[in-house]
C-alpha cells in the first residue's frame, strides 16, 4: 500500500481549514461568498424535484405492491442483483380458491357454477392486474429510481465539491484580508522604547546599548571597555517564532516586511486559483441543475405512460365484469324464473354527480295475456305490446347502446326512460320506451330509479 504521508498531511490541512472557515461562517465571523438568484433557483428546483420524485415513487410502490413485506423482499432483490420470483396476484388466488370450491361443493350445482364463472372472471382481473404492475414497473418506477439513483448522485457529488470550492475561496479572502493589514502595519518603523512588539525579546546586549545605537562608540573606548578582546558592535531582535531577525545598526525591520510583502503577493496567487476553480464548478453544477428541465420533460413522457397502461388496466377490469354480471344475470334468470332482480349499484360510476337512490326490488309483471313471442315473433307483435297497469319503473341510461335490429331500442347515456317486463322474457333484458319509441333494452345498461 503506498502511503503517502505528505498527501495525508496536505488533505488534513485543508479540512482543517474548510472546517474552520465553515464555522466562522456559522457564527457570523467569516464572510461568505453568495450565489446569484439564478443559481439559487436552480438548487431550490433540483431539491424539490428530489423530494416530489421520491414521495411518488414510494407512493405508486404502495399502490402496485400495498404487502408490505413484499416489497421489502422485492427490494432485497433487487440490491442482490437477482430475478424477484413470480408471485400469484390477489384476484388469481382467490379464483384458485373459488375453483376449488366449487369443486369440492359441487360444479353442477348452482353455487358451483356461479363459484366457476367468478373464479374464471377473477382470474382474468389477476392476469390484467399483473401486466398493469409489469408495465408500470418498467415504464413508470424504474426511470424515477435511475433520476434517484444516477442523475441526483451525480448533482449531489458536484454541489459537494462547488461548497468545498466556496469554502477555499472564502479562506483565500480572509487570508489575504490578514495579509494585507500585517503588510500596512509593518510599514511603520517601531519605536522600541515605547511600542515594542509583545512577540520579540531583545538580547542583553542589544538592550544594554539601546540608548546608543545612534551614537557608536570610539575604537579607543571599545578597547578600554574590552582589554581582552574587542568584537563589531550588534544585536540581534529575536522573535517568538522560528524565524529570526537580524537588524544591524538600526532598529527598523526591512527583511519582515519584505516577508509580509511576500506573504501578500502569495495569498493574491492563491485567490485566483481559488476563485478560477470556483468558477469552473459553479459552470458545471449550473448545467446539471439546468438539465432538471429534461427530466422534467422524461417523467411527464412516463407519467403518460403510466396513465395509459392504468387506463388499460381499468378497462380490462370493467369489461371482465361485465361479462361476468351478464353471465350471472343469465343464471339468476335460470334460478328465478318470471322475475328481475335490480342490482343495488350500477355497474360502473355514474355519468353525473347527483343520481337519484337505487333499490333492490323485483320488476312488476305483467298480465298473462300481456305475454310476449319467441323472440323470433317478437319483432312482428312489439307494437302491439301495452305495458301493465301498474308495472312501469324509470331508469336511468348508463351507457350509449346501438340497436342491433328494429325489436330493440337505441340509448343514450343519462336519458330516462320507462321500462316494465313480461313474463317468459330473457332476464337480461327489459321493454323500454321512449316518447313513442318502444324495444327491448339490455338490463346491464341501466340504472333503476326508486
Amino acid at each position: 500500500m503506498d502511503f503517502n504521508m505528505k498527501k495525508l498531511a496536505s488533505d488534513a490541512g485543508i479540512f482543517f481549514t474548510r472546517a474552520v472557515q465553515f464555522t466562522e461562517e456559522k457564527f457570523g465571523q467569516a464572510e461568505k461568498t453568495e450565489l446569484d438568484a439564478h443559481f439559487e433557483n436552480l438548487l431550490a428546483r433540483a431539491d424539490s424535484t428530489k423530494n416530489w420524485t421520491e414521495k411518488i415513487l414510494r407512493q405508486t410502490e404502495v399502490l402496485l405492491q400495498p404487502n408490505p413485506s413484499a416489497r421489502v423482499e422485492e427490494f432485497l432483490y433487487e440490491k442482490l442483483d437477482r430475478k424477484v420470483p413470480s408471485r400469484v396476484t390477489n384476484g388469481e388466488l382467490l379464483a384458485q380458491y373459488m375453483a376449488e370450491a366449487a369443486s369440492e361443493l359441487g360444479p353442477t350445482t348452482p353455487y358451483g357454477k356461479t363459484l366457476i364463472k367468478v373464479a374464471e372472471a377473477e382470474k382474468r382481473l389477476g392476469a390484467a392486474e399483473r401486466d398493469f404492475i409489469h408495465t408500470a414497473s418498467i415504464n413508470f418506477l424504474t426511470p424515477l429510481r435511475n433520476f434517484l439513483e444516477g442523475d441526483w448522485k451525480t448533482i449531489s457529488k458536484e454541489r459537494r465539491l462547488l461548497q468545498n470550492r466556496r469554502l477555499d475561496l472564502d479562506a483565500c479572502k480572509a487570508r489575504l484580508k490578514k495579509a494585507k493589514a500585517a503588510e500596512a502595519k509593518a510599514t511603520t518603523v517601531p519605536d522600541f522604547q515605547e511600542t515594542r512588539p509583545r512577540n520579540y525579546i531583545l538580547s542583553a546586549s542589544a538592550s544594554a546599548t539601546l540608548d546608543d545605537t545612534s551614537c557608536p562608540p570610539s575604537w579607543a573606548e571599545w578597547k578600554e571597555r574590552y582589554p581582552e578582546g574587542w568584537r563589531l558592535p550588534c544585536f540581534f531582535l529575536l522573535p517568538l517564532n522560528p524565524s529570526v531577525t537580524r537588524a544591524r545598526g538600526c532598529l527598523s525591520l526591512p527583511e519582515d516586511r519584505k516577508l509580509w510583502n511576500d506573504e501578500v503577493d502569495k495569498a493574491e496567487q492563491e485567490l485566483r486559483v481559488a476563485q478560477t476553480e470556483f468558477d469552473r464548478q459553479a459552470e458545471v453544477t449550473r448545467l446539471l441543475l439546468e438539465g432538471i428541465s429534461s427530466t422534467h420533460v422524461n417523467h411527464l413522457r412516463c407519467l403518460h405512460e403510466f396513465v395509459e397502461s392504468q387506463t388499460t388496466y381499468y378497462a380490462q377490469c370493467y369489461r371482465h365484469m361485465l361479462d361476468l354480471q351478464k353471465q350471472l344475470g343469465s343464471s339468476q334468470g335460470a334460478i328465478f324464473p318470471g322475475t328481475f332482480v335490480g342490482t343495488t349499484e350500477p355497474a360502473s360510476p355514474p355519468l353525473s354527480s347527483t343520481s337519484p337512490t337505487t333499490t333492490a326490488a323485483t320488476m312488476p309483471v305483467g298480465p298473462s295475456g300481456a305475454g310476449l313471442a319467441p323472440p323470433g315473433e317478437a319483432a312482428l307483435r312489439l307494437e302491439e305490446v301495452a305495458p301493465p297497469a301498474s308495472g312501469t319503473r324509470k331508469a336511468r341510461v348508463l351507457y350509449d347502446y346501438e340497436a342491433a335490429d328494429s325489436s330493440e331500442l337505441a340509448l343514450l347515456a343519462d336519458e330516462l326512460i320507462t321500462v316494465y317486463s313480461l313474463p317468459g322474457m330473457d332476464p337480461d333484458w327489459l321493454i323500454g320506451e321512449r316518447g313513442n319509441k318502444k324495444g327491448k333494452v339490455p338490463v346491464t345498461y341501466l340504472e333503476l330509479l326508486s
